[in-house]
């Protein structure tokens, strides 16, 4: 059977995380072929896989949404769009209602009236489209501005939905954004099922980062927050079924439009023979260790690690920080880090790039996770697997990872605290920091969760029931 799986801005061009996720379901089930539609940025980044592509692997179709600049229009067209896609773009902008797939594919698939979406932005139709949402929703805003803003916003999309498409058996898209409403698009074409697997809730964290963002201004922000939680309903209407990775994701699910009856949950897995040979924390002479894998980009919020690890630093003055994982995806955020650490005076705090954690985890005493938005985030797992204990934030699932859930007498196997309370953090870290067989304890604890429920095997063996279940379809 033939998988195409749907990506947007990470696999196969940033490593960790989600791309993590593609890579071992590519690599555990070797009986089926998989093909890549991957959606990025910038098309410098063409090529330029940062993963050994397994053979069952068949190919990558890689679309960047910097080629929009390449388009070009005829000029001004009047009247193009027949009332039922006006109000298909109509209902795209407004969000109020399920809109149905198949009026989209009508008409960004008609090559015949339309050679770029561009022809479609430079018609009346659009403009008056446009006009209706703006009085019935943003008429509070200077109308000039709102029409770019809508511009600027709809030609990522409409452009992707132009370009080909990739035939497969099985569309399964990673995100609920760009790539969910491909997938779906792709379905609908080719008369084939569609899944997806969120692993943070996509319109969430788009909504954090429009909100930090310097690029959207005022009151457009809420603007193109809610085009993101559009994006999100369409690809949950359209879906056969959403997979998420653990019970409060579904919930949130629930709550932001997708069917009950179609949320499935498959916690992520690891690899527990890679850290077999890293045993419990052992006592040592020198200064403390603490560990952080994760990529170097704003929504893992490394400012607010390195604020606690000033803190603390005043009761251990020679401990080490070391960040491993790239710190090439987002250059500004990398420089700002690297300002904090001078600002700060700190000393002993280490960037290392992507490495293998593997050979890294033996040498921390504990492990520290303070991103502002996570799902089910692999490096605490693998963190456990090497009987490592955790401070965390509070997301994603990391309360049910530290705390265990409602039928997990386990323990603790570390710490929660809110996300950018660099103080709350700095005080846990302290904590663990005096205790050596409080750490030794909660790491052997996040040991035995790990391997009695986030195993690599489960997780695969879960995805092969999941892709059976349309092998008599393909």
């Amino acid at each position: 059977m033939r998988i195409c799986l749907l990506t947007e801005g990470s696999y196969p061009y940033v490593v960790g995380g989600v791309s993590s996720w593609c890579q071992m379901l590519i690599q555990g089930l070797p009986q089926h072929e998989f093909f890549i539609y991957s959606i990025g940025a910038e098309a410098k980044d063409r090529g330029a896989f940062k993963y050994k592509f397994p053979p069952n692997l068949k190919g990558v179709q890689e679309e960047f949404l910097d080629e929009i600049l390449n388009q070009y229009s005829g000029g001004m067209r009047e009247n193009i769009l027949t009332a039922e896609e006006r109000e298909a773009i109509y209902e795209l902008v407004i969000g109020g209602r399920p809109l149905d797939i198949r009026k989209l594919a009508s008409i960004f698939r008609d090559r015949r009236r339309f050679a770029s979406s561009l022809d479609i932005f430079m018609s009346s139709d659009f403009f008056d489209v446009i006009q209706r949402v703006y009085m019935e929703k943003y008429s509070y805003l200077p109308f000039t501005d709102f029409f770019w803003t809508m511009r600027s916003m709809l030609l990522p999309l409409l452009y992707l939905l132009q370009q080909d498409l990739p035939q497969a058996d099985v569309y399964h898209s990673v995100a609920t954004g760009y790539c969910g409403v491909i997938g779906a698009m792709a379905a609908e074409i080719y008369h084939k099922p569609f899944i997806i697997t969120e692993h943070g809730i996509y319109s969430r964290e788009r909504e954090v980062e429009i909100i930090k963002s310097d690029w959207a201004k005022g009151d457009f922000k809420a603007v193109w927050i809610q085009y993101f939680y559009n994006l999100a309903k369409l690809s949950y209407a359209t879906a056969d079924r959403v997979y998420t990775l653990f019970e409060h994701n579904a919930e949130i699910e629930q709550d932001l439009g997708c069917d009950p009856q179609k949320i499935g949950i498959v916690p992520n897995g690891v690899h527990m023979e890679r850290f077999a040979d890293i045993g419990e924390l052992q006592k040592h002479d020198g200064p403390l260790t603490v560990g952080a894998v994760v990529r170097v980009v704003p929504i893992k919020d490394i400012v607010t690690l390195l604020r606690a690890f000033f803190l603390f630093k005043e009761e251990f003055p020679d401990a080490r920080l070391v960040v491993m994982g790239g710190y090439d995806e987002d250059k500004e955020y990398f420089e700002l880090c690297k300002q904090t650490v001078s600002m700060l005076g700190l000393t002993n705090v280490e960037f290392t790039g992507s490495v293998n954690v593997a050979e890294y985890l033996p040498q921390m005493d504990f492990m520290m996770l303070s991103s502002i938005s996570e799902g089910q985030p692999l490096a605490v797992l693998e963190g456990f697997a090497a009987h490592r204990p955790f401070v965390t934030t509070n997301v994603g699932c990391c309360w049910e990872l530290i705390y265990g859930d409602s039928n997990d007498d386990l323990g603790e196997a570390g710490a929660v605290v809110a996300p950018m309370d660099f103080e709350a953090m700095a005080q846990e870290m302290i904590r663990l920091g005096k205790d050596f067989e409080l750490r030794r304890k909660m790491g052997n604890i996040g040991y035995e969760r790990t391997k009695r429920g986030y195993t690599y095997e489960h997780f695969i063996d879960r995805y092969r029931e999941i892709y059976q279940a349309y092998v008599q379809e393909a």
